[in-house]
């Protein structure tokens, strides 16, 4: 926990509940008025000289700046629930290191994880499930070789990273995009509790009560990034916002490396987008230790061992998008039976149909 006074304590989380301030203009307050208290107290032309929007100055004393400030100071009451400031000597050295940390961390869990050896494993929210089982199965080795596996919980790649991390007893730091109190997604919540309950942690440089916004999920993704030695991208298309975590890595001198998928399989155009642009290609998890064994001190890495996909319709689908007809000329069987089969897979949640095609989950 922070050594900052009380008073101060409070005089930040009110600027950090202004509308339109910011990481940055929060930086320039301080920097101009010396801390959070003596900004508070400040003219509001002073704030104006500063190029800061009026609305900021006129809702420092708005009640519901006030109500969201006490709000935060009960939740900091309660056990496992930390705030983690830019000048506390435990604020996580490589993201003090970025050119707009977060003044502000709010962390459930253990806040310890934070200054570990972290690798990040993102991606795809539509993940097919070899993509799926690929994510789970690096960060059950990542995990167990002794790296925090840090992403951004949610749907698809992420989830599947936080949850084979948890599966070998790891540790997994969860960034989000909202407040601690708005999980999101809501299907998630579950995973939540448990990464919060198995020692891992939750953080969020927004204020608690913060809903989804979509500016939101960008701006996490720096910190995604900003706390990990490397970034992991196992299946991405090229607008996936998992290339905005991995360019994000590349501008801070972190390691961006991609796994390659088949070339007719738009889940892998992103990852070979990365290869192409300087990312190392990885194929297994020694491929993502060469450079970082000075990181490592635990056990061995145990290697990635990925489920054999075993029905011949989903091994002609991971290899490219087919229709209905053009899977029953690859495969031999007659149309009737490979559309009974595809109802089955579909039931079971291993295909889907997308733009008349089927691709496999």
């Amino acid at each position: 926990m922070s050594a900052t006074s009380p008073a101060e304590l409070e005089a930040r989380l009110r600027l950090h509940c202004l509308p339109e301030l910011g990481t940055k203009r929060f930086r320039i307050l301080i920097n101009a008025f010396g801390n959070a208290s003596s900004a508070l107290s400040a003219p509001a032309a002073a704030w104006r000289a500063l190029g800061l929007p009026v609305v900021c100055a006129a809702a420092r004393r708005d009640d519901v700046v006030r109500q969201r400030v006490n709000a935060s100071l009960a939740w900091l009451q309660q056990s496992n629930q930390h705030l983690l400031m830019w000048d506390d000597p435990d604020y996580p050295a490589l993201l003090a290191e970025l050119p707009d940390p977060p003044p502000l961390l709010f962390v459930a869990g253990d806040p310890t994880l934070l200054v570990l050896p972290q690798l990040a494993i993102v991606g795809s929210r539509r993940a097919s499930k070899p993509g799926m089982d690929t994510a789970h199965a690096f960060a059950r080795s990542l995990a167990a070789g002794g790296f925090v596996i840090t992403s951004g919980m949610a749907l698809g790649i992420d989830g599947a990273a936080h949850q084979g991390a948890l599966a070998i007893g790891g540790k997994t730091v969860a960034v989000l995009g909202t407040g601690l109190l708005q999980v999101y997604p809501p299907r998630h919540r579950h995973l939540a509790a448990d990464i919060v309950d198995q020692g891992g942690a939750m953080i969020s440089e927004l204020p608690l009560d913060s809903p989804p916004v979509p500016a939101s999920f960008p701006l996490r993704n720096r910190i995604i990034s900003g706390l990990s030695l490397g970034v992991l991208v196992v299946e991405a298309s090229p607008s996936s916002g998992s290339l905005i975590t991995a360019r994000l890595a590349l501008e801070q001198g972190r390691e961006v490396y991609a796994i390659p998928g088949s070339i007719h399989h738009p889940g892998a155009r992103g990852c070979h987008q990365l290869i192409r642009d300087g990312a190392a290609l990885v194929e297994c998890v020694e491929h993502i230790l060469e450079g970082l064994r000075g990181w490592q001190n635990l056990a061995p890495v145990p290697r990635v061992k990925v489920a054999p996909i075993k029905h011949p319709l989903l091994k002609l689908l991971f290899a490219a998008p087919l229709s209905s007809e053009a899977l029953a000329v690859a495969s031999g069987w007659a149309l009737p039976k490979v559309l009974a089969a595809l109802t089955e897979l579909e039931l079971d949640g291993r295909v889907a149909c997308e733009g008349g095609v089927w691709v496999g989950r």
